[in-house]
């Protein structure tokens, strides 16, 4: 009995850090919040829009809460300002509603509401239909509402601040890594002695899951690259999503790779219906390649999510060993395939695909094409934002030359005091 009653509360426990979890408190106590506020300040029996903005504006993220919370103030105010415009020169009819829906629509994109260019037109309809002499109350009143919930909930966020989201991010890249590293393994199973066409397919629709499995992982990833983007608790933001998003493309690459491969142990399978794909000495080199790359691709994950610099060090070491095994057996097998040809250049097509695919995805692991990969996006990331901030970087450029200018004035005057002596 008391075990029973106790797992229910360790799942509880273990899940309050889970994204869902929560937003769902911090929109609740933010909405409270907003709604005890706005009831001080509105004029409004029931100010429900201050507590609506909270939960729209209370995201996971600090940087998605204010993004949101800009877009929705942007939205009400261009609504309540068109919709007071057209209420005080014709009032509501049915060709200034429509007028006022378009109208609002269209601003809506000009002042970036984002997902909220809806809220534009029904801010403007809920001021369009009061009376003259209410609309200017309605129309302060629906802005401030909107203020408060959205200050409210950005204020909460400032002051809780949003956990970071890299561990989940992390455990599902790792999970989609396993699922990589069991479908190699089972490669190298299929590939010895009769291997059933039936069973082939299998493994191709594992292999096709991967791309469903791949946009989860994308999901918890941009959770993650939001909560570092403005996070006083993290130093370097832009290196932790880098490394995670590239990271992520590579096993992205891998797996369209691990999709082709399986399509052509397939095909090879159609091929010889009563005969083993290889040959024994081949089959048992082409299961060691691929248990080696299955083992690569773990420690790649592995390598891209670990964010101590002890325990990378290992998983790149790992990584290392297993890239030098593939390729030593891929030669191997190279050699093997190539005399089989020569005997019988039945699909030999299909065997030269195998190993192009295997070059492919040990190419898109290697451990200093990641390097170079990391460096060039956290080139072209600061590059974008210096384009897109610059004062800052007329700023950088000015104090840049005042050192320069500084380092001249010291170098001269090194001189003149060597000249003097």
């Amino acid at each position: 009995m008391r075990q029973a009653v106790t797992d229910p509360l360790l799942n509880l426990v273990r899940r309050h850090r889970e994204p869902v979890v929560a937003q769902t408190a911090r929109s609740t106590v933010a909405a409270v919040m907003s709604y005890a506020v706005a009831l001080q300040l509105s004029s409004e029996a029931a100010p429900l829009t201050a507590p609506l903005t909270a939960l729209l504006v209370t995201q996971v993220t600090l940087y998605t809460t204010l993004r949101t919370g800009v877009r929705r103030v942007n939205a009400v105010v261009a609504g309540v300002l068109i919709s007071s415009g057209f209420s005080a020169l014709v009032g509501l009819t049915w060709w200034s509603l429509g007028v006022v829906i378009l109208a609002a629509l269209i601003v809506g994109r000009f002042v970036k509401a984002g997902e909220f260019v809806p809220e534009t037109a029904i801010s403007a309809m809920l001021v369009l239909g009061v009376t003259q002499s209410q609309v200017a109350a309605m129309a302060w009143d629906r802005i401030l509402e909107t203020l408060i919930g959205a200050i409210v909930g950005l204020a909460f966020n400032v002051l809780f601040v949003p956990p970071v989201w890299v561990q989940p991010a992390g455990d599902a890249v790792l999970d989609l890594s396993g699922r990589m590293n069991r479908l190699l393994v089972g490669l190298g199973e299929d590939v010895r002695g009769f291997t059933p066409v039936s069973q082939a397919a299998d493994r191709l629709h594992q292999a096709r899951r991967l791309d469903h499995d791949i946009v989860e992982v994308d999901v918890e990833l941009r959770r993650a690259e939001d909560s570092l983007r403005l996070n006083p608790r993290v130093r370097e933001g832009l290196l932790s999503r880098v490394v995670l998003r590239t990271g992520l493309d590579a096993l992205e690459i891998c797996a369209v790779v691990l999709r082709t491969t399986a399509r052509t142990v397939t095909d090879l399978a159609k091929k010889r219906l009563d005969e083993p794909l290889f040959s024994e000495e081949t089959a048992e080199g082409m299961q060691e390649l691929y248990v080696h790359m299955a083992g690569a691709v773990e420690a790649f994950a592995l390598l891209i999510t670990t964010p101590v610099s002890a325990s990378a060090e290992e998983a790149e070491d790992r990584l290392v060993r297993e890239l030098e095994a593939s390729r030593a057996s891929r030669d191997v097998i190279a050699f093997q395939l190539l005399d089989k040809v020569r005997e019988h250049p039945r699909q030999w097509q299909l065997h030269g695909a195998l190993l192009a695919e295997a070059d492919r995805l040990l190419d898109e692991l290697d451990v200093e094409k990641r390097s170079q990969r990391l460096w060039e996006e956290l080139d072209r990331q600061s590059r974008e934002q210096r384009e897109k901030n610059p004062v800052l970087r007329r700023i950088r450029q000015f104090r840049s030359r005042e050192r320069a200018r500084e380092r001249e004035q010291e170098e001269e005057r090194e001189l003149e005091w060597e000249e003097e002596r």
